[in-house]
């Protein structure tokens, strides 16, 4: 499975495409089953699994569990160097552009780099930035680094273009996991309008009215993990609102 030619080919077709995020130290077995009848009804299209801090090892069982139940494809959206599993398809090999910090622009990757090759997994060179989403992230912590200010897209805008100018592939555009408020219409326009590359966007997204905005504003992928913990329904809403943009294409 080439995910980053089907990834192209839906953004060629104006076809947003739907990402659930999974976080293995918060999905069991119970809740795997549910999300994923509730993910397959409503036509997800990718499965992306990790977390900026995992303190289990729950990463390849929550993989292996996706891939035996679904033909989706799974993409390990990695917090760290470890989450490295055989059983993905893809995983999204993460820049983080937004920062200063020398370790998350390359130096894990020279250590990673090697291990992904073995394993078979497809690599996606992705422009990863953290942006303001009105609350520190542990994403942010994590890594760091300052996020973009939320109102300043012309930082974001050339932040995107120096990534696409360097090679990568993908912008994932992040207010990160649990943030108050989601990426500004002016911030994903500012970028959509400068790059060519696929755009993700995450962090923020509780409600199908959030989702419908992000895709109308330029988003290619829009990914969702923190509000359907909390609520699974949502899952429905938001993928209705999501295909009926693409409807409208």
């Amino acid at each position: 499975m080439d995910v980053y030619s089907h990834i192209c080919e839906k953004q060629t077709s104006g076809q947003v495409q739907f990402a659930v995020l999974i976080d293995p130290d918060k999905a069991g077995k119970k809740e795997l089953h549910g999300l994923l009848n509730e993910s397959v009804i409503q036509y997800a299209d990718v499965f992306f699994v990790g977390g900026s801090l995992l303190s289990t090892t729950n990463l390849n069982t929550t993989i292996h569990f996706l891939k035996e139940h679904t033909t989706l494809p799974v993409v390990i959206f990695p917090g760290d160097q470890m989450q490295i599993s055989p059983e993905a398809d893809a995983i999204l090999f993460l820049s983080l552009i937004s920062g200063r910090n020398a370790e998350m622009l390359i130096g894990r990757h020279v250590i990673t780099a090697p291990y992904i090759r073995s394993s078979k997994l497809e690599s996606i060179a992705t422009g990863y930035m953290l942006i303001d989403g009105g609350r520190p992230t542990t994403a942010s912590y994590m890594s760091s680094s300052m996020p973009i200010p939320w109102d300043k897209p012309d930082i974001a805008a050339t932040t995107a273009l120096a990534g696409e100018m360097l090679g990568l592939k993908t912008i994932y555009l992040d207010t990160g996991s649990g943030a108050k408020q989601a990426l500004s219409t002016e911030m994903l326009r500012a970028v959509k309008e400068t790059v060519s590359i696929p755009i993700i966007v995450g962090g923020g997204i509780r409600s199908p009215q959030e989702a419908e905005r992000i895709a109308k504003a330029g988003a290619d992928i829009i990914v969702v993990g923190n509000a359907l913990e909390k609520d699974p329904s949502l899952l429905r809403e938001i993928a209705d609102a999501i295909h009926l943009v693409n409807t409208e294409q």
